[in-house]
């Protein structure tokens, strides 16, 4: 099992656990044979969960956990005395070494908490931000943080553009990719303290490919590969992102079903159609990595169906097998030296 890509995925976690989950988990093994699954929960609920399925049993792992950690509950004080939790007993595996990587549908607050202190930061990094792609006009954006660090400092910034550049290049495979910081016009005078201060920053940052400033209107078209922003900000760009994809879909339903010409034109143009959404679809591209920790862990929807799951548990093969945490500690190490010595 040594050259198994093994990950641990939070099977009481999320708004349909444990039953898409196990089904994403199922799906996942048939999807890749290099991938062993270890489902963190009760265990009665997940063998009879499992009863549905016909799945390679030698790639697929129960480990039990009594406790759940509930998406209401204090994040900080649920880490600490839900021990024997699904998420806890999750991130622990992947701080020992047993598994690759984690992921969950769970508590985004526990998530992020646990990772930082379970898991922990790697050398360099002040933060570990939420790394979601999200889909453009062009393909898809990194959005870097969107849920992690709301009062963050420039210097937080800068490290969130460098992490999200390694990322964009050897996982994503961009050559150089462009990054682009949030704000309110594309002047470089314009936004608040902390836009001007982190802008300068960015401008002076080796080993980055800085466009300037980038307004939200811009970020749908494409401009920019990396959208570098804090968390507050990155939150509400992505949460107006899933509300809009949701009308738009809701509203040309309605249109192409509103008389008996638009359905004699839905079925023509449906094939067409499909394909477009598709590429529109968040969920195809699987969960949003918490960079900067010594090890992989990815924070999926609350609504996640088992194909969202799927998908983010084969991203995991990628990440795994690019080394992303060491290559950001190396990265990283290297800048602190060379600011030390200047």
């Amino acid at each position: 099992m040594s050259d198994m890509i093994k990950v641990v995925l939070d099977a009481m976690g999320g708004d349909y656990a444990p039953v898409e989950p196990v089904k994403g988990a199922v799906e996942a093994l048939e999807a890749n044979d290099r991938i062993f699954v270890y489902l963190t929960g009760q265990e009665a609920v997940l063998k009879k969960e499992l009863e549905k399925y016909t799945y390679p049993k030698d790639r697929l792992e129960i480990v039990d956990a009594s406790e759940i950690i509930e998406t209401g509950e204090p994040p900080a004080k649920a880490i600490q005395t839900k021990k024997d939790s699904s998420l806890v007993k999750g991130l622990k595996m992947v701080r020992e070494g047993k598994a690759d990587a984690f992921v969950s549908c769970g508590s985004t607050g526990a998530v992020l908490v646990g990772g930082q202190v379970i898991v922990r930061k790697v050398p360099g990094v002040e933060r570990a931000p939420l790394a979601p792609l999200i889909p453009t006009e062009k393909g898809f954006s990194l959005l870097i943080d969107c849920g992690a660090n709301v009062d963050a400092r420039s210097s937080h910034l800068v490290q969130f553009a460098i992490m999200g550049t390694i990322y964009m290049k050897h996982v994503i495979g961009i050559k150089n990719p462009t990054v682009g910081l949030v704000n309110i016009g594309a002047e470089e005078e314009k936004g608040n303290a902390l836009s001007k201060e982190t802008f300068q920053l960015l401008k002076q940052t080796e080993g980055i490919n800085f466009i300037g400033n980038v307004e939200a209107r811009d970020i749908p078209a494409g401009k920019a590969d990396i959208i570098v922003t804090e968390a507050f900000t990155g939150n509400v760009i992505l949460k107006l992102y899933e509300g809009l994809a949701g009308t738009l879909v809701k509203k040309i339903k309605q249109g192409l079903m509103s008389t008996l010409r638009s359905k004699i034109g839905a079925l023509l143009i449906k094939p067409a159609l499909k394909k477009t959404m598709k590429s529109f679809d968040a969920s195809e591209y699987g969960g949003a990595p918490l960079l900067g920790l010594r090890g992989l862990v990815i924070k999926s929807h609350g609504s996640s169906d088992a194909r969202e799951i799927k998908n983010s548990i084969l991203q995991c093969v990628k990440f795994t097998e690019q080394d992303l945490p060491g290559m950001i500690s190396a990265n990283l190490s290297t800048k602190k030296k060379e600011k030390t010595e200047e």
